[in-house]
């Protein structure tokens, strides 16, 4: 099988086509898959380190917006439709599969135009401009969540198989969670809460972190606190100022960014952060209590959405970004750690949305699509 995946800016976008594109190695091992993306985005450094082969094209997000840039842009983004164009042609793929960004676009009308075999991958709850303007054009969409498919109107075939995603449940004896905490430098009994705001950290979210060190509102429980490491030194400064030192503030382990997550996700007891697509999908299927605090000023308030699917089910709590503060985050997380019956059940009400065997949903209707 020859496959391109076109994926571009953010990691929710690349992983979910770097996870397609091993299960398709796994399934045909002879198969040939490469990736279209841009020069700007984390596919350069992700999609290499996976050990796939990327093309660039030039795309951008289009604004209604008349103005000088936007008009470049839409000159760049026309420019870049011939290019993935020709990399389909010279490649001449069985199927063209996009996972996400404005580089969908192009591709997958491109290959729609050569008359090349299309899926598109929608991770969010509300489904992005790129899914609902190529929905016709596409031959199947795939969806994370239950409730995207009536949001996608006039499409040739929809079907829900949730997203791809690294990290899975795991199940701990007590020796192995103590030395899973102790390598980070967490002990005793007290509850445990990881807050991360994504690869590139949560400004309003760390500063309400912040404002709960700084006023010692945390003496019930434990935090993990992954800040981004674009913001690692900017807290460390704040903390410094207070007169606290970033590696010695009690009962919180602070880091830039935590690369054994699959594992650090698995034993703390809630977990705080946006509610991007890949976040709400591990949190389902490991069965989390969390505290959501979706991202505004994002497309369609697609996160919003994404926190919905919890928060609806009793599996979640959502706090707005704009009513965010260290006392309204303390008051949630003390509630939820005061009531261990019912965060149990929160866990619980989580797997209810979780996804199993995604990639094997996926490859089958890989196969399906081939085989018309």
């Amino acid at each position: 099988m020859k496959v391109i995946i076109a994926a571009a800016g953010t990691a929710g976008h690349i992983n979910p086509g770097i996870a397609i594109a091993n299960k398709i190695k796994q399934e045909e091992k002879n198969s040939e898959i490469i990736f279209i993306g841009t020069t700007r985005g984390l596919e350069n450094d992700l999609v290499p380190r996976a050990g796939f082969e990327l093309k660039t094209i030039e795309a951008y997000g289009l604004s209604k917006k008349l103005t000088m840039d936007n008009l470049k842009k839409m000159y760049k983004t026309l420019k870049g439709y011939g290019e993935a164009k020709k990399i389909i042609q010279n490649f001449k793929p069985d199927i063209v599969i996009g996972t996400g960004g404005y580089i969908c676009g192009a591709s997958i009308l491109a290959a729609h135009r050569l008359k090349i075999p299309t899926m598109l991958h929608e991770s969010n709850s509300f489904p992005g401009k790129a899914v609902k303007m190529l929905a016709k054009k596409t031959d199947t969409i795939l969806v994370s969540f239950q409730d995207a498919i009536p949001r996608i109107k006039n499409a040739k075939n929809v079907v829900y198989t949730g997203t791809p995603v690294k990290i899975k449940k795991q199940t701990y004896s007590i020796n192995e969670k103590d030395r899973i905490l102790k390598q980070i430098g967490i002990e005793g009994t007290k509850p445990i809460i990881l807050v991360s705001g994504g690869s590139q950290g949560a400004q309003k979210i760390n500063e309400a972190i912040f404002d709960i060190i700084q006023n010692k509102r945390n003496m019930s429980y434990q935090m993990i606190w992954a800040t981004g490491p674009k913001q690692y030194d900017i807290m460390k400064g704040k903390l410094e100022e207070n007169g606290l030192s970033i590696h010695k503030v009690e009962g919180i382990k602070i880091m830039p960014y935590i690369y054994n997550m699959e594992e650090i996700m698995n034993v703390i007891d809630i977990a705080i952060g946006r509610a991007g697509a890949m976040t709400v999908t591990e949190i389902a299927n490991l069965g989390k209590p969390s505290i959501l605090v979706p991202l505004p000023n994002v497309s369609h308030n697609h996160q919003l959405y994404n926190a919905k699917v919890l928060e609806k089910i009793g599996a979640a709590k959502i706090i707005l970004n704009d009513e965010l503060t260290g006392e309204k985050l303390n008051q949630v997380i003390e509630e939820m750690i005061l009531d261990k019956a019912n965060l149990q059940k929160m866990g619980e009400k989580a797997k209810k949305v979780s996804t199993q065997n995604v990639e094997d949903k996926i490859y089958q209707e890989i196969q399906k699509l081939l085989s018309k």
